[in-house]
């Protein structure tokens, strides 16, 4: 088996909380919300893994603390073989060709003030792979690429007079200008409509097909990973609680909180009536995660066990991961 393109071990990102006044003055000791809490996992070339969790899971912060874009506070990331954890930003340079996102917002990480095919062009130019001209030309065929036409008109125009599905084909152009090897999409089809997904989707796939294009692809919605992932990462609370191959995870889901979400996927068919696992409450405070299981407060299997001691992510079948104390079989 070849080597993975990316590989993340044991990554953290704690964030430091604001001490009031009154805490400073007891010298009271510094807190952090764990953001991202010891996660390890691969990607191969090609490949796609899509990271799932619900909002404030830690799912964001971890793409872009894979990607020095957020400083980690511990753990290696390996890219391509080399640990670019320690890397100065001069020596991350090269790397950032190699490496892009897709942000969640397209019209907020795009310049109201810069033309659509200067915004593509631009990485270009900061790279030093093109002159004006040159760029121009390869950002008009990156406009017909994504299906922006007629190209020479999207040149000119500013994101405000783009639809949310334009802007999004944009900030794809953008990324992909510069021919990648590995890309973060933070929630890359959360923004648009339903009717929009399925295109978006494709685009991404065939600059898969085409680049042999990494993916780490994050999304709140396991429908949308089932359609574009090799693989799946199930993520609580700055933990992975379950990760396998795409077709394994969603058949034969193990930890009570994928069967939960996977459950909670709506469907236009009539299903027959099953048992279904019901969790309550809302994610807990990352400043403050619960002990022992972080998913116990929620988990309708829960036992002493879970509330004391954490459980370690092992596998239970080929390449299918879950850390859990109690299964599911």
């Amino acid at each position: 088996m070849s080597k993975p393109l990316l590989r993340v071990e044991n990554l953290k990102k704690y964030f430091p909380v604001r001490r009031s006044i009154l805490e400073a003055l007891r010298k009271e000791p510094p807190r952090y919300v764990k953001a991202v809490d010891g996660i390890s996992f691969e990607i191969g070339r090609g490949e796609v893994l899509a990271l799932i969790g619900e909002s404030g899971c830690g799912k964001t912060t971890a793409g872009r603390t894979v990607l020095r874009l957020i400083e980690p506070t511990d753990g290696r990331i390996i890219f391509d073989g080399t640990d670019i954890t320690e890397l100065s930003r001069e020596e991350m340079r090269p790397f950032r060709r190699r490496m892009q996102i897709i942000f969640q917002d397209p019209y907020a990480s795009l310049s109201p003030r810069m033309k659509i095919g200067d915004a593509i062009a631009h990485p270009l130019l900061v790279h030093g792979l093109a002159d004006k001209e040159e760029a121009k030309e390869m950002a008009l065929k990156m406009l017909k690429r994504v299906g922006l036409t007629p190209e020479d008109e999207f040149y000119d125009r500013y994101p405000h007079h783009l639809s949310g599905g334009q802007r999004q084909r944009v900030v794809i152009a953008r990324a992909m200008i510069l021919k990648p090897e590995f890309v973060v999409a933070d929630e890359a089809v959360s923004m648009i409509d339903v009717s929009m997904r399925a295109s978006i989707l494709e685009l991404l796939e065939s600059f898969r097909e085409e680049y042999n294009l990494s993916q780490l692809f994050i999304t709140h919605d396991i429908a949308v990973g089932k359609l574009i992932a090799d693989r799946i990462a199930v993520m609580y609370l700055g933990k992975i609680v379950e990760m396998g191959p795409t077709e394994e995870v969603l058949k034969n889901p193990v930890h009570p909180y994928t069967m939960a979400i996977i459950q909670a996927v709506p469907s236009i068919v009539r299903r027959k009536k099953e048992k279904k696992l019901k969790i309550t409450g809302e994610v807990p405070n990352a400043a403050n995660p619960p002990s022992g299981c972080r998913f116990h407060p929620r988990c309708p299997l829960a036992t002493e066990e879970c509330k004391t001691k954490e459980p370690e992510l092992v596998e239970v079948s080929h390449n299918h991961f879950v850390a859990c104390h109690h299964p599911i079989h």
